[in-house]
């Protein structure tokens, strides 16, 4: 294995981490002082859409999934390297679409945590 693809493996399996605790944070922790302090929100405006985070937590979980999917999804099926890449760009690509939607909607933060790393990784499997 070269040195470029244990970085994008390690990149890819970050990103994954990170929607997971996307996926926490706004399915079980948006009311609390931790998911308050990170989303920068008051309680009365978190306990109005908790429903709605809870619902962009389960998408960011999916996400996720497709990511370990692509990676390890090998270790359990027969899959072509052709079938892993495809899988992997699909679910890099809606990172990067809903980071840039949210950069622009939300908060030019997500740009950098989520649209940026999943960006990168697209480029290094693409391009490096």
């Amino acid at each position: 294995m070269s040195f470029l693809s244990i970085i994008v493996n390690g990149l890819i399996v970050l990103i994954a981490l990170m929607h997971i605790g996307f996926l926490v944070l706004e399915m079980f922790f948006w009311t609390k002082p931790a998911g308050l302090k990170i989303f920068r929100q008051s309680l009365e405006n978190a306990r109005i859409s908790q429903t709605l985070a809870a619902n962009q937590g389960l998408y960011n979980g999916f996400l996720a999934a497709g990511l370990l999917w692509g990676m390890f999804g090998g270790l359990f099926l027969p899959v072509s390297p052709l079938e892993t890449l495809h899988t992997l760009t699909f679910f890099l690509t809606c990172i990067v679409i809903a980071g840039i939607y949210g950069g622009l909607t939300v908060s030019r933060r997500i740009l950098l945590i989520q649209a940026l790393p999943a960006a990168v990784a697209l480029a290094i499997i693409h391009f490096g």
